[in-house]
């Protein structure tokens, strides 16, 4: 079934293009071409040992950032093409949205911040609008991946304008960037970008409880009274009470994301109507996100949430490895900036004639493109003495 094009959304053919000029592809959209550079960068294939909440080695079957990556665009397409989008868009921009993360998930940024806090901190959002803009080097003529104005904008502000960040040092890189090349950051971004931010939402709470299960964190019955996942449980349990225990979970994440797709693409249907959205300017400027949740979904994910965080972001497993990943981050980041010729050749290069300000991005960038596996292994190399002695 074809469903007709929205009137607010991205036209390709009406992009803005790029802050350098290239001549169009022949076969691809300007947006097909934008998703097709990021899959082939070298930060998208390094999110294949990066994680969500456990570490890559804790097991093969947990999801890493790749596979969330994957899923998210996944949700992010078919929820563009239900809403008469530009799927392509919605697809590059969830495809970017983790590039920046650092190993270890949410430990390895919160330790980056740390250690940053004196030379302008990290934040895992600027770090990724920098991988695209310009630590991606793989073109004679420039460096990033010279994406598209369009997915630019969304890279940066799918979650809402970003203007009053510009002012922290963190956000410099995206301020600099600005100057020369408006991204309009005091507007909303496409619809586009909207539907990848939620799609991200609706996939790594999925995942999450998919993934506490599996790791025996907590039991799918205990999950019954949660309003979101509860009923989806009571049903799959209730239709299949001789299945699986396996099959019985992920049949249940399944309806719960269905159920979480239907509501976006019901409520999102009933903003435009109600707020007579006619144009892709219009979604820019509404003051208020077009795609969105319903409150009473809002209310049911926040329920959801609190259950997953008691349950297991703050378990006591999960802590210990948080604990030895904000170890390992910091040990390597004070020693390479006591000593950094101990980094390689090419990072080593880069702090030469820079101050602390500058020796430290580069450190923080070092680490940050690290996947946890590498990191492990550059820990152990670095600090471990049975590496030298070939123990």
């Amino acid at each position: 079934m074809s469903i007709p094009r929205a009137p607010y959304a991205e036209d390709p053919a009406k992009s803005l293009g790029r802050k350098i000029d290239e001549p169009v592809s022949a076969t691809r959209t300007p947006f097909a071409r934008d998703r097709d550079r990021i899959i082939h960068a070298t930060a998208f294939r390094r999110l294949k040992e990066k994680t969500q909440v456990f570490v890559a080695h804790e097991g093969d079957h947990f999801r890493t950032r790749l596979t969330h990556s994957l899923e998210v665009a996944q949700i992010a397409r078919s929820l563009a093409t239900a809403l008469g989008l530009d799927a392509d868009l919605a697809e590059t921009i969830a495809l970017a949205h983790d590039l920046g993360h650092p190993p270890f998930g949410h430990a390895g940024e919160d330790e980056l911040q740390i250690q940053m806090e004196a030379y302008g901190g990290f934040d895992h959002n600027v770090q990724t609008f920098r991988v695209v803009t310009e630590l991606e080097r793989r073109y004679p003529l420039y460096d990033g991946l010279n994406l598209t104005w369009e997915t630019l904008e969304g890279v940066v502000k799918h979650n809402g304008p970003v203007d009053h960040q510009l002012s922290k040092p963190a956000w410099g890189a995206v301020a600099a960037f600005d100057a020369e090349y408006s991204l309009r950051l005091d507007t909303w971004a496409s619809a586009e970008a909207q539907v990848a931010a939620l799609s991200d939402d609706i996939a790594y709470n999925n995942h999450d409880v998919d993934d506490g299960v599996g790791a025996r964190l907590f039991r799918l019955e205990d999950l019954l009274d949660v309003p979101l996942i509860g009923p989806h449980i009571a049903s799959t349990l209730k239709e299949f009470p001789s299945v699986d225990s396996h099959r019985q979970r992920l049949e249940a994440v399944r309806r719960m994301i269905g159920a979480m797709v239907g509501d976006v693409l019901s409520e999102t249907t009933q903003n435009a109507q109600a707020l007579k959205v006619g144009s892709a300017e219009e979604v820019r400027m509404l003051g208020q996100a077009l795609v969105s949740f319903s409150p009473a979904m809002l209310q049911d994910l926040a329920q959801l949430r609190l259950f997953l965080s008691e349950r297991m972001y703050r378990h006591w497993r999960v802590n210990r490895t948080r604990s030895q990943a904000r170890r390992i981050l910091a040990d390597m980041f004070k020693l390479f900036m006591a000593e950094p010729d101990v980094l390689p050749a090419e990072w080593f290069a880069q702090t030469l004639d820079r101050d602390d300000w500058g020796r430290a991005r580069v450190v923080c960038d070092y680490i940050a493109g690290m996947t946890d596996r590498f990191a492990i292994e550059e820990h152990r190399k670095l600090f471990n003495l049975d590496v030298l002695s070939g123990g």
